[in-house]
């Protein structure tokens, strides 16, 4: 055997470009709570600097139409802003349709086995059924769907919920539930939290957004039976460690709901909308109902769809690492 050949078994094994993307989306997260730090620490400085022990003049009326214009521009700006998610959460109609349809976290399917995957990675089974947002506020809770429609409109026992008789809560208070609403026993199963009583969890770690859910979701009763006061009942799924009696657990043990697969969530990943590598999709015949596409009847198509990237070279290949080739285009198609 070659030198070159006796080396070959011990080369690191190339990064994937999933595993790259996932690198990537943590680095941004260390930078943003970075930036938004230093931001923070600029603005304590510049609020100390201001300060003066000598009384300021009254304003001069040229001062009192600046500062007024000032603020109304900076009003016109705030309202081409994305929203926030205390204002989203009161919104209605179409707004609060196309608001919604961009908020959830969605997973990339799993096509390479991450790095760390025991120690830094969760993995549970996902509940088969319809994903939504749920949101409680102003003494109501409101389901949306993944298209921001509205699935269902009920009292709960989550923060300002419902009505009751000892008022419906703060207006400041809301909560907003990343759920799967499982129709055979009439349960939302929450997966991730997004607010809960009015504090945003965005920018918090997987790891202390389920430790927060699981010990405020059973103290809020939303867990109990359906009443009057709360019309379906909240379940947190169980989450698991990703090693390998995790994985065992997730993969083959018995759980109160219909499986569709296993979802992976990165410990350190705050909460992204739209997909993000830092969650992870799997699913074969053992573990879901739905490993190939069906249409809106639960029907399977004649024909399953598949994405391929078109390469420079007019080959057409996975995404995989090494990608995996499925044929080459001809000059004529392309130009057409």
């Amino acid at each position: 055997m070659a030198p070159h050949d006796l080396r070959r078994p011990f080369k690191r094994a190339a990064i994937t470009d999933q595993q790259k993307r996932r690198e990537l989306s943590l680095l941004r997260q260390a930078q943003n709570r970075r930036e938004a730090q230093q931001q923070a620490r600029c603005l304590a400085s510049s609020i100390l600097s201001l300060q003066s022990p000598v009384p300021e003049s009254e304003p001069e009326q040229s001062d009192i139409e600046l500062e007024n214009a000032s603020e109304t521009e900076q009003e016109s700006g705030a309202l081409s802003k994305d929203l926030d998610v205390r204002r989203a959460s009161k919104l209605r109609g179409p707004e609060a349709r196309n608001w919604f349809a961009r908020q959830l976290m969605l997973p990339e399917w799993m096509i390479d086995v991450p790095d760390r995957l025991s120690q830094d990675w969760y993995v549970f089974a996902r509940p088969a059924g319809k994903r939504c947002f749920v949101v409680s506020s102003n003494g109501t809770t409101v389901s949306r769907q993944r298209n921001g429609s509205i699935l269902h409109h009920f009292p709960s026992a989550l923060p300002a919920g419902a009505k009751t008789r000892d008022g419906s809560g703060s207006a400041q208070s809301y909560c907003i539930l990343d759920c799967i609403f499982h129709e055979l026993d009439q349960t939302y199963y929450v997966i991730d939290i997004v607010c809960w009583n009015g504090y945003s969890l965005y920018d918090c770690t997987a790891e202390f957004r389920f430790y927060w859910l699981n010990s405020k979701l059973e103290e809020s009763g939303a867990c109990n039976p359906p009443s009057h006061y709360h019309k379906f009942r909240f379940t947190a799924v169980p989450v698991y460690n990703c090693d390998q009696s995790g994985l065992y657990a997730a993969y083959t043990g018995v759980m109160p709901y219909v499986k569709d697969g296993l979802l992976f969530y990165n410990k350190h990943a705050h909460y992204q909308t739209g997909n993000t590598p830092l969650v992870l999709v799997w699913k074969d015949e053992d573990c879901s109902q739905y490993v190939i596409d069906t249409d809106s009847k639960g029907e399977i198509p004649s024909q399953q769809q598949v994405v391929l990237e078109l390469q420079d070279d007019r080959k057409l290949v996975t995404s995989d690492e090494p990608p995996v080739l499925f044929g080459c285009l001809d000059g004529d198609i392309i130009e057409k």
